[in-house]
């Protein structure tokens, strides 16, 4: 099928009272919307090489009554939201990805901080984190694939470990002496939490001491444990994980109830989307009454999400790139890889 440009229309948005907000003033303060914001979609889900946040800040104080949404920020959508009189940009992807070396009327990226700035509106983007969250880009594409089980492709991580520190070095002690001077020696060191707790060994009793450290704190307890063979020997040291959240992270793959042709299903995401048309690449020898079972998508170019995942459909959101130009998304699909290029999925 052929591709048609998707144009994402901007919206404007006037605060009103709602139970996010405590009172029935029609306005809020920046640092409130963006505590408002961040519940709904934490910035820790964002990827480590996005660039998310409050990219734009006009002097505080700063209120906002106008709340203005955008796919891309562009210098049309930036005029739009002047004439509207817009108090703050929410806009998907980042019109700042890289450092600006120096803010001029010379880039057209520059030009918007330099409007924004001038006119005290303040940009926000939230792109990935919104991509990754439960309720977020990726779970909405879900629904339009028909019931099924998903589950993310890229699960997210808690933003903390669930105890102290960020490894755990576990040994064993004999006598009651040693382990009266181990304790006093370690709760010496700094970011060190200690617990202990007897053990049976070949029928011998001993006490377990456990530690939890920083980084930082680790090369001091390895350095005193050393100075004994008996303890450094038996000294077992694990690396803490931060613990996967459910329902959270980049991609989804989904397995649906029932299969489907893939004709179906096409049809199922352009009326979910409200489009007339996609982009559609067929796996060697595949129809369009090719049953889809597991389909895997991804809100973006899904280039490193996708790879390596099996699946019956992938369905891609192609958005704006970080050049001088937005360009419109385009919806992909691909039914199957089957020796398909990446390259050759977006030109086919």
């Amino acid at each position: 099928m052929l591709s048609s440009p998707v144009r994402l229309i901007p919206r404007t948005i006037r605060l009103v009272h709602s139970p996010i907000c405590n009172f029935s003033r029609s306005f809020m303060d920046l640092k409130v919307l963006l505590s408002s914001l961040n519940d709904f979609a934490s910035l820790s889900l964002a990827e480590s090489w996005d660039n998310v946040g409050l990219l734009v800040e006009p002097s505080p104080p700063h209120t906002v009554h106008t709340l203005f949404l955008t796919n891309d920020l562009t210098e049309e959508v930036m005029e739009e939201a002047l004439q509207k009189k817009v108090d703050l940009i929410l806009s998907y992807h980042p019109p700042i990805f890289r450092p600006l070396k120096h803010i001029t009327w010379k880039t057209w990226k520059e030009r918007l901080v330099i409007r924004a700035l001038e006119n005290r509106v303040g940009i926000y983007s939230p792109h990935t984190a919104y991509d990754a969250a439960p309720q977020g880009v990726n779970s909405w594409l879900a629904k339009g694939l028909g019931v099924c089980t998903s589950r993310p492709i890229h699960p997210s991580k808690a933003p903390n470990y669930p105890t102290a520190g960020t490894h755990r070095v576990e040994f064993s002690v004999n006598c009651t002496e040693d382990l009266d001077k181990v304790i006093s020696a370690v709760k010496e060191i700094a970011d060190v939490s200690v617990t202990s707790f007897s053990t049976r060994t070949d029928d011998e009793e001993q006490t377990r001491i456990s530690l939890n450290c920083s980084q930082e704190a680790l090369i001091q307890v390895v350095a005193f444990l050393s100075q004994s063979r008996q303890f450094y020997q038996k000294t077992e040291i694990l690396s803490l994980e931060k613990p996967l959240l459910l329902h959270t992270g980049m991609g989804r793959l989904c397995t649906l109830d029932e299969s489907v042709s893939l004709a179906t299903m096409i049809e199922r995401i352009k009326r979910h989307l409200k489009l007339s048309h996609v982009r559609l690449a067929l796996g060697v020898g595949r129809t369009l009454e090719s049953p889809v079972k597991v389909v895997a998508l991804c809100a973006g170019s899904g280039s490193t999400v996708l790879q390596g995942r099996e699946a019956d459909l992938y369905l891609t959101v192609l958005g704006a790139t970080q050049s001088d130009k937005a360009d419109p998304p385009d919806f992909v699909i691909s039914d199957g890889y089957s020796g398909l290029s990446w390259k050759s999925l977006l030109t086919s």
